[in-house]
């Protein structure tokens, strides 16, 4: 168990130099290093990498060891599909388990969101997107519906960080208000269609991003 722990948090900080860019699209990644800089063996750094590969961030060869992949507009866009049906239920479920503090919670994290945006810190508003979704996945109290939905987050992640330069992050961000409101009224229905809305509307943004390849997403990934 404890190796297990360790290799999720390997994965965790590989995925986290990936997805900020200290691990460029086609770097390779060695795991001696790798076990190096995080204090640890390279049993856990070869798990991570094979879960990472799983999920299609990184390509492991035979002999060539392994790169950092960038998923296709096309990956990004099904998991975002995905994603939205399970924040649909999220949403259901947490409009009827709504605590107080759970409605605080939300409403710091959209000021905060709120906030990065005035600086224009998409990073962080990202991260603030992120830390906003999973609040009401730990709110729907289904764990099982949050193991799911933490399979696909670093795809919304990718989504997030690789949308065209000047984007609206106040616009985005006030897309958030719609799902805090829905849940604060106790209205399942409009839960579930506004958190299902928003996604949608992820998967149609990439759609736009008209820089990137034919196969792939902008090189800013």
């Amino acid at each position: 168990m404890e190796r297990s722990v360790l290799s999720e948090r390997v994965k965790d900080r590989i995925l986290q130099w990936i997805l900020e860019g200290e691990l460029a699209p086609g770097s390779r990644i060695v795991e001696t290093r790798v076990a190096r800089e995080l204090g640890t063996s390279q049993a856990p750094v070869r798990e991570a990498l094979r879960d990472l590969a799983t999920l299609g961030f990184v390509e492991m060869q035979p002999y060539r060891g392994s790169r950092v992949r960038q998923p296709s507009r096309q990956e990004l866009t099904e998991a975002i599909e995905v994603r939205a049906e399970l924040e649909a239920l999220a949403g259901r479920l947490a409009a009827v388990r709504r605590t107080d503090r759970c409605l605080e919670d939300l409403e710091q994290i959209y000021l905060e969101m709120n906030e990065a945006a005035e600086r224009g810190d998409a990073h962080d508003h990202a991260l603030k997107n992120t830390e906003f979704h999973a609040r009401i996945m730990r709110a729907a109290g289904n764990s099982t519906l949050e193991r799911l939905w933490s399979m696909l987050e670093p795809f919304g992640r990718t989504y997030v960080t690789t949308m065209t330069p000047g984007a609206d992050l106040h616009e985005i961000g006030g897309r958030h208000r719609r799902i805090i409101d829905a849940i604060r009224d106790g209205d399942p229905d409009r839960a579930a269609e506004t958190s299902r809305d928003h996604a949608a509307e992820a998967a149609q943004m990439i759609g736009t991003i008209d820089h990137a390849g034919p196969d792939g997403v902008p090189s800013s990934a």
